[in-house]
């Protein structure tokens, strides 16, 4: 297990210039803006580069898209030239090698887990297709694209996985502890993504709550390290 243990965070799906700045006080890491227009927390490109721009150094946009076209993610990323890119549908590893300008950008893509104890992924498998990927992102299979705020089953994850994880899905101040402690200990390095998790409603967050849910990570953070008998990580 790699002793380089602390957990990012990336507040997804913002919309609002003071919920960028919520993140950021808050202390993550990234910030995720969804470019798929049926979601309720769709921002045009455009837009995502203009709240992008509040951002300071060191604070990773992460721009999330569903089955669009190379040409329109290299679009999009222009405008936002320090952006990670998020694949979150049924793209293909040679497609996402062609919409990140092959490899020139970084990107992570989407796992859809299934929700309970029915149906099987092979992450080992998927997460070696997309070895090119920064990290593979956990979420749960819905209907429909995005975790929809649910949260599948941590336990039946493969013990260990070779590529760095992001853990998404229904995390909230309440479980994201858990969460970690899971699924920390089965990857290279653990990340952790909110969305529902800190809203009031769709694309309209909370500050509250999202700095609730970064003292919950670095709580955890606190607490893998004690059980681990390994320094506590600084922030």
């Amino acid at each position: 297990m790699n002793a380089s243990f602390r957990t990012r965070i990336k507040i997804c799906g913002l919309t609002r210039e003071q919920d960028v700045d919520a993140a950021v006080a808050a202390g993550a890491d990234a910030v995720g803006f969804v470019l798929y227009p049926p979601s309720p927390r769709y921002v045009s490109p455009q837009r995502a580069a203009e709240l992008a721009k509040r951002l300071p150094p060191f604070v990773t946009p992460v721009l999330l898209f569903v089955n669009e076209s190379a040409t329109n993610v290299i679009a999009a990323c222009a405008d936002i030239p320090c952006a990670t890119v998020q694949f979150h549908g049924d793209e293909t590893p040679a497609q996402c090698w062609a919409a990140s300008a092959q490899g020139k950008r970084p990107f992570l893509r989407a796992a859809r887990i299934p929700l309970g104890d029915s149906g099987t992924f092979d992450l080992v498998k998927f997460s070696s297709d997309y070895a090119t990927a920064q990290a593979i992102l956990l979420d749960a299979h819905v209907e429909g694209f995005g975790g929809g705020g649910k949260t599948f089953n941590w336990s039946r994850l493969p013990p260990s996985v070779n590529s760095h994880l992001v853990l998404s899905g229904g995390l909230t101040p309440a479980n994201v502890t858990d969460g970690i402690l899971q699924v920390r200990p089965r990857a290279l390095s653990l990340a952790v993504d909110v969305s529902s998790g800190v809203e009031i409603s769709k694309g309209v967050k909370d500050a509250a709550k999202i700095h609730q849910f970064v003292a919950a990570v670095r709580a955890a953070d606190a607490l893998f390290a004690k059980q681990h008998h390994v320094p506590v990580p600084t922030t």
